[in-house]
């Protein structure tokens, strides 16, 4: 029997996960810290052997406390333990995973499939109520709650001057050797029925805690206490804006992670993500 996709006496194989990041370090790997990664990496070594999964790569590596519907991430399996383990491995993971972490698919996926560099854009849900009482205790640990009365349509005008490709070193921890240069696709909020205000924001990546820096400027924004054309006004700034407080994590849920709907069109998007993004002239 041959298996299209084997490489080296390997398989790729895809993760759709899910997890409450309330108990979690993060997603990576940490020595003495519960993360989502060290976690996984037990299940998979438990079911399969250990030393036998190799190359675990995420889409969105996300922070302490930070949730995930939609997070992707892909590891290789030696062909023959795939072969075993294929028609059964989701099950056996929902049977030794704790809790708050799950796995909702597992596919085989060609060798050029890389859950970090083939995607072509993350989504992220953040939550928060301005109800007086303030959060539903059912829902405490994914929605902020607010002291001050929040207006969508003040939140929505602070996001129309952040949709765009900027350099949003105003809003992110800036690492050495890394670009901050971003292109923000989409960004609106809306008031879901229950009375909860929904950010929802998407790009082709993001940098470390921009998503909730991002956030943070906005409700300000949203509450009256800054110009909505404030945060937009930041992106002129080359440096992490002092002023902007980064938005406690446990609002934020990434939720959905863009492939190419051609698997041959895997390895030359991870070619064009991996190039070097460079601030604009303009």
């Amino acid at each position: 029997m041959v298996v299209a996709h084997e490489v080296d006496g390997n398989i790729r194989v895809r993760l759709d996960v899910a997890y409450a990041g309330a108990d979690f370090s993060g997603w990576a790997a940490q020595p003495g810290r519960r993360t989502v990664a060290g976690v996984l990496t037990d299940a998979l070594a438990t079911i399969i052997g250990a030393g036998r999964v190799t190359g675990l790569t995420v889409a969105g590596r996300t922070d302490a406390g930070v949730h995930a519907t939609g997070q992707v991430c892909h590891v290789d399996l030696p062909t023959g333990a795939w072969r075993q383990w294929s028609q059964t491995l989701l099950r056996r993971l929902a049977g030794v995973l704790p809790t708050d972490v799950r796995v909702r698919a597992v596919a085989e996926a060609p060798p050029e499939f890389d859950a970090r560099f083939s995607a072509t854009f993350r989504r992220y849900e953040y939550r928060v109520t301005d109800a007086p009482y303030g959060a539903e205790p059912l829902r405490r640990h994914e929605v902020l709650a607010w002291p001050r009365p929040l207006d969508l349509a003040a939140l929505n005008r602070a996001a129309a001057g952040l949709v765009g490709e900027h350099d949003f070193a105003a809003y992110c921890r800036r690492k050495e050797h890394a670009t901050t240069v971003r292109e923000l696709t989409g960004l609106d909020w809306r008031r879901d029925p229950d009375g909860v205000l929904v950010a929802t924001v998407q790009a082709d990546a993001f940098c470390q805690s921009m998503v909730r820096s991002l956030v943070g400027a906005m409700l300000v924004a949203g509450d009256g206490r800054r110009p909505v054309e404030w945060p937009g006004g930041l992106l002129g700034r080359r440096e992490r804006a002092s002023e902007v407080t980064v938005a406690p994590p446990h609002g934020l849920t990434l939720v959905a992670v863009g492939y190419p709907e051609d698997p041959a069109e895997y390895a030359s998007r991870a070619l064009r993500t991996r190039r070097l993004r460079l601030p604009t002239s303009s």
